[in-house]
């Protein structure tokens, strides 16, 4: 049975998802990998061998294209080497991230680079995150994991759109300007672009189209207006008193917001959806949403905006029994997954252990929030120490060129690498790259 994403149903699945999310309360979840010190001091050991291997790769540049696409070999080889020894996966999990889900965001990169080449590393990194959540559902689904025309224009939509509606400096009132046209441009409406980032827009959507059509898969364009709707919801939480939302309705935001997003990547997959299909990619897109706001509560108590984890936060609460219950949810999310009948054992497993690290990266990042004692916990789960974690990160921020040589790395491009997928024949350079910053977005949607 297919399904008509509109916001009743979104609203409805909403608060199935806090059911889920209320019944997992604050026990420590069983099971799990747990790390001795000295277990831990052997993989931080491999980390920081592997790191070196890597920073005497990008010295070497410049290179020739072929010693580039050499180094490209040795740096893989060196990821399946610290996959092996530090994160013990086995040799058909480091096979998935090398030859399938590596691919995809170094694809996704060059079609990037192809459609605007004005698009930064940080931007495409973060359409790149997008993809390797879609093609994780491919094979969960029972279809192969590759990059498809409307995925990454899905994935391309969020730089232009989320940055904008992100930017601090733009008021919320000209976000929901902004985003009053982007609506009208998913609703397919002839809509005259007035800027890079409209023009942009407009053409992903086309590409979505191409894909698509709208007349035989009316729901694929439901979905994309829903992560818009919840978009706009959060957009309008911050011209309102916060102090008038309680914990449920910043948790009913989040839910809608990232639960809408992932549903949206599963349904371009084939068009339609089955019922636990359904649920599952939208519970799934709520725990990343919820992890999102664990790692970015410093960012958030900031710049003043409410989500359930900032807020306790900024209220000198431990964050303690929050993080648990979202450790507990991804359990029930997990649970869920083994229930479908496609995907490997090893994908399954592969997609837990990443759900827990996000957790636990993020309580290492947020260290100050949270008792002595959870800490010793949870660090417990971690394959490397929570001080040794804080310091590689200090360490890799200084290195920013060290990110923006690796790469360019992996964006040169083998012979046998492109698969013919071509771009809509639109010079998305037409219009000039200041009309994309945020002021002049706010002068010409005025």
């Amino acid at each position: 049975m297919e399904h008509i994403y509109n916001w009743e149903w979104i609203e409805t699945q909403v608060a199935r998802t806090i059911d889920v999310w209320s019944s997992n309360l604050s026990q420590w979840p069983h099971g799990g990998r747990r790390y001795s010190p000295k277990e831990q001091q052997k993989r931080e050991e491999a980390y920081d061998k592997e790191f070196r291997t890597v920073e005497r790769e990008m010295r070497r540049a410049p290179r020739a294209r072929a010693e580039r696409i050499e180094a490209q070999n040795r740096l893989v080889a060196s990821f399946a080497r610290f996959s092996a020894a530090a994160l013990d996966l086995e040799e058909e999990a480091i096979g998935v991230l090398t030859d399938e889900f590596l691919p995809v965001g170094t694809n996704l990169a060059k079609w990037a680079r192809r459609f605007d080449p004005t698009l930064g590393m940080a931007d495409i990194i973060q359409a790149c995150r997008n993809a390797w959540t879609a093609c994780g559902l491919q094979p969960l689904f029972g279809a192969p994991v590759g990059i498809t025309p409307s995925i990454l224009a899905y994935s391309l939509l969020y730089p232009y759109s989320d940055n904008y509606l992100d930017h601090e400096e733009v008021s919320a009132e000209a976000k929901l300007c902004f985003s009053a046209r982007f609506r009208r441009l998913l609703l397919g409406e002839d809509l005259s672009t007035t800027s890079h980032r409209e023009a942009a827009l407009r053409t992903l959507i086309e590409l979505i189209e191409v894909q698509y059509p709208r007349a035989r898969y009316p729901h694929v364009f439901d979905c994309l207006l829903a992560i818009h709707q919840a978009q706009e919801q959060s957009i309008q939480l911050q011209l309102t008193s916060q102090s008038h939302c309680d914990d449920t309705d910043l948790l009913r935001v989040s839910c809608a917001k990232g639960g809408s997003s992932v549903l949206a990547d599963a349904c371009l997959i084939f068009g339609c959806l089955a019922e636990e299909e359904s649920r599952f990619a939208f519970e799934w897109g709520v725990l990343l949403q919820l992890g999102d706001d664990l790692q970015d509560i410093r960012e958030d108590m900031r710049c003043g905006s409410a989500t359930l984890f900032s807020r306790a936060a900024a209220s000198g609460k431990p964050l303690d029994d929050l993080a648990i219950q979202l450790l507990n949810f991804g359990k029930a999310v997990g649970s869920r997954m083994d229930h479908l009948p496609n995907g490997s054992a090893i994908l399954k497993e592969l997609l837990k252990t990443s759900w827990q690290s996000l957790i636990i990266r993020a309580v290492a990042d947020s260290h100050d929030f949270f008792s002595a004692a959870f800490l010793e916990e949870a660090e417990r789960f971690s394959p490397f120490r929570f001080e040794f974690l804080r310091v590689r990160q200090d360490r890799l921020a200084r290195r920013n060129g060290l990110y923006a040589t690796l790469f360019e790395t992996f964006l040169e491009t083998r012979e046998d690498d492109d698969d013919g997928m071509q771009l809509p024949p639109y010079k998305i350079q037409e219009f000039s790259r200041a009309a994309a910053e945020p002021a002049a977005v706010v002068d010409i949607i005025k």
